[in-house]
């Protein structure tokens, strides 16, 4: 890659497994996470739904900026992801696949412009082409002086 950017989001513990999500932008709400009963209170999406989102919400605006660029955008669309989970050989919960449809309000008008988005949105999608691949993940712990207490 020639290019990095990077952001930075704060997660704050409020109680339970509740957290609250600060955004890198002053203008977005809090979003409140949280487990699924009966570990949490789903009072909140949790990181296995966001990730579904993500990757749904990625898709859908990647289609319809191709689309769009084609004087081909439909008048609405609609997009629905289905996440599966299932346990490893350790038996740890794991998300197995994910499985996006989405759906256009309108025939496409021009099916040429269509075919040629079909055939590049999802290349263009940052969120689902990085899962697909893989993104390495680095953790360390801290403590409230700022020292390092694990690092993988």
């Amino acid at each position: 890659m020639t290019e990095t950017l990077a952001f930075t989001l704060d997660l704050e513990h409020v109680q339970g497994y509740e957290f609250r999500l600060k955004f890198d932008w002053p203008n977005l709400p809090d979003l409140l996470l949280d487990e699924p009963a009966p570990l949490g209170q789903n009072h909140g999406p949790n990181a296995s739904r966001l990730l579904a989102a993500a990757v749904a919400n990625c898709l859908s605006a990647s289609l319809l900026f191709c689309l769009s660029k084609a004087h081909a955008a439909p008048r609405g669309m609609r997009t629905a992801v289905t996440g599966r989970l299932a346990r490893n050989d350790k038996g740890r919960l794991r998300i197995d696949g994910l499985e996006v449809a989405i759906t256009l309000d309108d025939a496409p008008e021009t099916p040429a412009r269509f075919e040629r988005c079909a055939g590049l949105f999802e290349d263009y999608c940052v969120v689902t082409q990085s899962v697909r691949q893989g993104i390495p993940v680095r953790v360390k712990i801290l403590n409230s002086a700022g020292e390092t207490l694990f690092q993988d």
